[in-house]
Parts: structure tokens; C-alpha cells; sequence
């Protein structure tokens, strides 16, 4: 018997190979390449057909367009990271870690849109489990059908069948095709699934929403294409074993790509943050060093936060550096500003910092803060609780202003901090009536000497 035909699949782009290779010539990523059998002739046919029906090309300024008419799922944070809504036809993926809450809202959206029918296919979970979590999460189940199935051509013959408004699909990894030589969760099968899907929504307009889990480097498993395919990604973040979860749109073909959900998961689901900088904000005694609020936009909202600092000196004679939710290599590059512009010598002293809240933060406005709070652990001196920073730090020891600084000062304002901490440079004509002491710094050797004289 002849032996079966393989090919090698870069997982981070899907770049196909017949052989394997340290390197992907496509990606330059390293040990990313993996096996997978070869799809028999069947399944060569092209599945990514174009959505539009006709295939003469047509100039753009006879093509009619009106205001893509958007379905509210029923959750506000959601249609606002949506960009007001799910578009139909759209493809949309949702990724995160097991058990942060991905089938949770899921199956919220059905339960709590009033009037969407839906179907909901699940390849992971029995009918009854799907019930179990519906009746504890609650809402009207009369408009919601539950399938499992995990063969895809099934589905969509049911779906074809049942005519839903909206169909999510829990999980992508567990879908197949026949027509694939390969398991599911192959790099072959997702690619034959994702394609197959999208054609389906493009045709029939109807939305469809896909579950996927992420690999141990925090990446949405499968091949870098199926993020590709797609309309919208959204990704968890924060730890599964708190209360705070944090839903970022990473790709987003119809809105911005820079706005966050929060929400906090209990007994009954998810459950929407409308205000998360009363989240984030300290949940602790005053007095405490190493320590400083930070105030930074994140896509078209304000966002107050904790930034958290240690500083002590290195046991084992080298120095560590250590970030939570932040880029190392800039806290680096705040350190050797700090020790070459204002004099603190902290190359043989440990610093770790966090960002409260399991915020991922990579905004230059969070600069100021993180250098606060570095001096006040080195110092052991608590900076007042009712003040708050947001500005940038440059390699020269400059203190940059940030887009929409008024903005900021008006949020922070109305959280009720009576300073703020801005750039020289900044404009602030928007928020100069604001009921907040606005303190201006123009360099790092001014921040120290006017804190921590």
C-alpha cells in the first residue's frame, strides 16, 4: 500500500512546504512548521469564493451603498466593540484561555438578544451540558436551538434547514470536513472549515460567530490564516481565576481596533463593567508606597488604572527586571532614563512591576506613572491618593503630552482626583474649566523635585 502523502504547514502563516524546515521562508518564524496529509483531490476545489454574485468587474461609482444595517447582540459593551453592532454575513472569531468565559458569552447572546434566532452548534458539549449552563445564565431560550455536531457538512445542511439570523459555532478546532484527509484541528481541516464557513455567511448573510482556543504562547491556535479569513477577532485577556475579564478587538473590518470590554464574571455569567476605571482603581489602604494611577485612552474611552512597583535590592547579585502586563524592554528604557537624566542609580537593585487589574497595557501615556511609582518604592514614600499621571517619557528625560489630553483630565476629574499630572506641551483648551489642579512638567528632574522634594 502506498504511503500517504504529507505536507509541512507553517501554524503562523500557513505557508505549505515538502519538507520540514527550522525556519519558515515565508514568516521567518522558527519551529513553527508541522505535518499534515495531503488533501486528496476532492477537497482541491477552491471553498473562498468571492461573496458578490456577479463576476464582471463594476466601477466603484455605480456600486449603490447604503448604512450597513448592524444587529444588536443584546450586550452594549459588545456592540460597542463591534463598532455598534454585528454586521450580516460578518465572520467573527472570539479567542481566549480555557474557562475565561468564551462559551459563556456565547450563549449569553442568544439568551439575552431579544428576537434573534439562533443557531448555536457545539462540538464540545452535550445538548444537556449547553442547557445546564442556560439555565444557570438565564434569559429567553425560546429563540435559541442548540446542534452538536461536529461534521461541518451537517451543519451547514441543517443551517440551511433552520434559517437562523445569527449561528455560533463552539469550537472551530472540533469542526471537520470529509473531504480532508486529516483530524480535526489539523492545519488542513481549520483552513477547509474557515473557508467553508465564510462562504456560507457571504452568501447567506447571516453572521456567524466561532469559538477558538489559543496556544500556550497566548496565540489563537491553528494557522496565522484563519485570523486572516475573518471579519472580526476578539481575544480574552486577564486571568481565568479572577473575577475581570477583558475582551480586545484585535482585527475589526468594520470599526476601530483599539476599544475594550470589561466584564466580570459571577454566578449568572458575565456581566457588563459599563465604568471600568472604578474596577481598576486602588482597592487598599491609603499610605502605601510604590504605587500611582495612571490615566490612559483606550480606543475612544478614558481609562484609570493602578500601576504597581517593587523595588529592592538584588539577592543574588544580579539584577532582575520583571513586568506584568507591560513591555519589559520599555521599563528597561524608563530605568536607564531615570539613572541617566535625574541620577537614581537602581542598576544593582531589583524593579518588578504590574499593572493592577490584568491589564495588558503597551500606551506611552502609562510612562509617567510607572516612573512615579518606581521612585516611590525606592524611596518607601507613598504618593497621595487623590492624584494621577498621563504623559509620556523620552530618552532625553522629556515629559511628551498624549493624544486627547483633555479628555483624560476630564475623566479623572469626575472620579473625583484633585491633580493631574500632563506635559508642558500638552492642549487642554477643552478641559481648562475642569475641577481639577492641572500640573504641568516639562522634564523628568522637575517631576522629581516637585513629588518628592
Amino acid at each position: 500500500m502506498a504511503k500517504a502523502r504529507t505536507l509541512w504547514y507553517c501554524s503562523n502563516c500557513g505557508n505549505e512546504s515538502s519538507k520540514w524546515m527550522g525556519q519558515c521562508p515565508a514568516c521567518k518564524e522558527w519551529n513553527t512548521m508541522v505535518e499534515a496529509p495531503v488533501p486528496n483531490s476532492s477537497s482541491k476545489r477552491a471553498v473562498m469564493m468571492s461573496p458578490a454574485s456577479q463576476t464582471a468587474p463594476v466601477a466603484l461609482k455605480d456600486i449603490k451603498f447604503d448604512t450597513e444595517q448592524r444587529r444588536s447582540l443584546g450586550n452594549s459593551e459588545l456592540d460597542r466593540l463591534l463598532g455598534g453592532g454585528i454586521v450580516p454575513g460578518s465572520l467573527v472569531l472570539i479567542g481566549g484561555e480555557p474557562g475565561i468565559g468564551k462559551s459563556t458569552l456565547s450563549l449569553q447572546i442568544p439568551l439575552f438578544s431579544k428576537g434573534l434566532r439562533t443557531l448555536y452548534v457545539t462540538g464540545e458539549e452535550s445538548v444537556r451540558q449547553v442547557k445546564m449552563r442556560a439555565q444557570r445564565l438565564g434569559g429567553d431560550e425560546s429563540e435559541c436551538s442548540i446542534l452538536s455536531e461536529t461534521l461541518l457538512d451537517k451543519v451547514l445542511e441543517q443551517a440551511s434547514q433552520f434559517h437562523p439570523e445569527l449561528m455560533v459555532v463552539d469550537s472551530v478546532q472540533t469542526m471537520y470536513c470529509e473531504n480532508v484527509d486529516s483530524t480535526a484541528g489539523s492545519v488542513s481541516q481549520i483552513k477547509e472549515v474557515a473557508a467553508r464557513l465564510l462562504r456560507y455567511a457571504k452568501e447567506s448573510g447571516v453572521p456567524v460567530i466561532l469559538i477558538g482556543h489559543i496556544t500556550k504562547d497566548g496565540f489563537i491556535a491553528g494557522p496565522k490564516i484563519l485570523e486572516h479569513i475573518v471579519d472580526v477577532v476578539l481575544q480574552f485577556e486577564g486571568e481565568n481565576k479572577g473575577a475581570y475579564r477583558i475582551l480586545r478587538s484585535i482585527k475589526n473590518r468594520f470599526g476601530s481596533t483599539s476599544e475594550i470590554a470589561v466584564f466580570e464574571m459571577s454566578g449568572k455569567g458575565l456581566r457588563e463593567v459599563p465604568n471600568p476605571s472604578e474596577m481598576l482603581l486602588p482597592m487598599h489602604e491609603q499610605g502605601l508606597s510604590g504605587t500611582a494611577i495612571c490615566a490612559i485612552l483606550e480606543g475612544n474611552r478614558p481609562l484609570l488604572f493602578e500601576v504597581q512597583a517593587l523595588v529592592s535590592s538584588a539577592a543574588y547579585g544580579t539584577a532582575q527586571r520583571s513586568a506584568t502586563g507591560f513591555d519589559v524592554r520599555r521599563l528597561n528604557m524608563l530605568l536607564a532614563v531615570l539613572e541617566r537624566r535625574a541620577g537614581f542609580k537602581l542598576g544593582a537593585k531589583d524593579v518588578f512591576l504590574n499593572m493592577a487589574g490584568g491589564l495588558k497595557v503597551s500606551d506611552p501615556a502609562c510612562d509617567l506613572a510607572i516612573i512615579c511609582a518606581v521612585l516611590s518604592s525606592n524611596f518607601d514614600y507613598s504618593l497621595p491618593s487623590d492624584i494621577c499621571f498621563a504623559a509620556e517619557v523620552g530618552l532625553s528625560g522629556e515629559i511628551r503630552p498624549v493624544a486627547q489630553t483633555d479628555r483624560l483630565i476630564l475623566e479623572a476629574s469626575r472620579l473625583g482626583f484633585k491633580r493631574i499630572f500632563i506635559s508642558s506641551y500638552a492642549a487642554i483648551e477643552a478641559a481648562a474649566g475642569a475641577d481639577i489642579e492641572i500640573v504641568r512638567i516639562s522634564d523628568v528632574a522637575s517631576l522629581v523635585k516637585t513629588l518628592f522634594r
